[in-house]
């Protein structure tokens, strides 16, 4: 395992406990970097819930920014079914390098998320389930070079169609302000 490896998952680890994850990972469509795996902690931050963390979005720069700090993504919902995690994993392999996940930004996933959703869409904003100072600037730099290579999670939440429509044309502030549950899969539009 490399060491940056090892620093993220040691930090992980600091935050989780002794909770074991089930891990899945989303293939590389890319010959010059492995896959993206994914962390599904049920049961965390509460019951009925399922916390999915990534690794491996960060191995490719962001894309329009200039700075050591890379990206991983954490989602949490509530919801039994597995295959949040492997979407979750699934975008941030196929949108690493590409997109720069920066607050506000909004996927159109093109179909329903999954199957107990009729979400079709996600947007970035801060972690509700990691503290910001366990979120930003993670070092796992060589243990030499201390500093130069950092990593931010970022929250991915899932969204419907007319609420991504309604973050692109008014902001994300004016969506944020909305009464919703940012956890519930079943909930209707808040806009």
């Amino acid at each position: 395992m490399s060491s940056r490896v090892h620093a993220y998952s040691a930090h992980i680890d600091s935050l989780v406990g002794d909770a074991e994850p089930e891990v899945f990972v989303a293939p590389s469509s890319r010959p010059d970097v492995p896959g993206v795996t994914s962390l599904r902690y049920t049961g965390l931050p509460n019951r009925g819930m399922a916390t999915s963390i990534t690794y491996g979005v960060s191995l490719v720069p962001r894309a329009g920014r200039e700075s050591p700090e890379t990206i991983e993504l954490c989602m949490c919902v509530r919801s039994p079914d597995a295959i949040w995690s492997r979407v979750l994993g699934y975008l941030g392999e196929q949108l690493r390098g590409v997109c720069p996940f920066v607050y506000g930004n909004t996927i159109d996933f093109g179909e329903r998320i999954a199957p107990d959703t009729e979400m079709t869409a996600f947007f970035v904003f801060a972690s509700t389930v990691i503290e910001r100072a366990d979120a930003i600037g993670i070092d796992v730099s060589e243990p030499c070079l201390a500093g130069t290579d950092l990593i931010t999670i970022q929250g991915m939440y899932p969204i419907h169609e007319v609420e991504r429509q309604f973050i692109n044309e008014r902001g994300l502030d004016a969506f944020w302000n909305e009464v919703w549950d940012t956890y519930d899969v079943t909930r209707r539009p808040a806009v």
